[in-house]
């Protein structure tokens, strides 16, 4: 079996954070977002090869990390795509990895930028038990927050019999979430569907067009999944993986010289920035300041906005007496 994540957004939404850096790489504790998904890839001895789905402008990044990560099934496959603007969409780039990689094996497909507490080794072993295809799904327990994704129904028998994506009245709020197992036979279906002018970029279309063609089956967790697509998600995810601890990066330097400078500051805070935990990016620094720092990045974060009274800026950022670049 072989396993595709999916790491190829520009992730906008989380600008400036995500400008030069690939959401996936973000921190999360002493790991990445996307290290927790390889991680249980690596270890599963079902899965023979890692691709890691990615485009051009991010590449050297995930280049870089995966050589220094100690993972040995990863490999890097690269869309040639270098903005937001020139993107397949994530069935488009699926067909144009399958074609590229060559793949004819059973797959499991995960997005990059899910943060998820069940064990995927328990959902291959339901993807093997039948042999269709199978998709992991979570209840977020709101209609008002289910209506931002895909939706599913399913059956007692635990086979998916309705699909909605994105609705303005959800009849559900079960949330197939981005990790999908497909046998060797559906990888060819990409292309049908494609070929069909269906929509390229949400998977869930293709779920869906999938579902009213052969059986798909739902596997459905309990605990927590985080979709990191904006910084209030990502704090979340951040303070669910530490419980209410907190990790500063060895290479980071954080330090009380006010007025020196600062690479790369990026200090995600709790969900009250000015209390809880605390996380700095590897090879960051930061500075004591009479504004909190988490509260001063946690705004910028998420805002955007400068602060009238200690400056905060996106470019050659200044925090109190210290001052940082992004």
């Amino acid at each position: 079996m072989d396993a595709v994540v999916l790491a190829g957004g520009y992730a906008t939404r989380l600008w400036p954070i995500t400008k030069d850096r690939p959401k996936m790489l973000l921190p999360i504790g002493e790991t990445t977002v996307i290290g927790t998904i390889l991680d249980a890839l690596e270890h599963d001895s079902r899965i023979d090869d890692v691709y890691v789905s990615t485009n051009q402008k991010f590449a050297p990044d995930f280049e870089a990390y995966l050589s220094e990560s100690g993972f040995e099934k990863p490999h890097l496959s690269v869309e040639e795509t270098t903005a937001e603007v020139e993107k397949l969409g994530v069935v488009g780039a699926l067909a144009q990895l399958i074609d590229r990689e060559g793949l004819d094996d059973d797959v499991v497909i995960v997005g990059g930028d899910n943060l998820i507490s069940f064990d995927i080794g328990e959902f291959l072993d339901a993807f093997e038990a039948t042999g269709e295809p199978t998709l992991a799904a979570y209840d977020v327990g709101s209609s008002e927050r289910a209506s931002s994704y895909g939706l599913i129904e399913l059956d007692s028998e635990g086979r998916v019999v309705d699909f909605q994506e994105k609705p303005g009245e959800p009849r559900s709020t079960l949330v197939s979430i981005a990790c999908y197992a497909l046998p060797r036979r559906a990888l060819s279906l990409f292309e049908t569907y494609l070929d069909d002018d269906n929509n390229p970029d949400e998977p869930g279309w293709f779920i869906k067009w999938l579902q009213d063609r052969e059986t798909v089956r739902g596997f459905t967790f309990e605990g927590a999944w985080f979709d990191i697509g904006t910084p209030e998600s990502y704090l979340d995810a951040v303070a669910w993986y530490l419980d209410g601890g907190s990790y500063v990066a060895p290479s980071a330097d954080v330090s009380e010289a006010a007025g020196e400078r600062a690479s790369s500051v990026f200090v995600p805070g709790s969900p009250n920035p000015t209390q809880g935990m605390l996380v700095m990016v590897p090879e960051s620094q930061t500075y004591e300041s009479d504004l909190s720092v988490r509260a001063a990045i946690r705004l910028l974060m998420t805002t955007g906005m400068s602060h009238s009274d200690d400056v905060i800026q996106l470019d050659d950022t200044e925090v109190g007496g210290g001052a940082a670049d992004h």
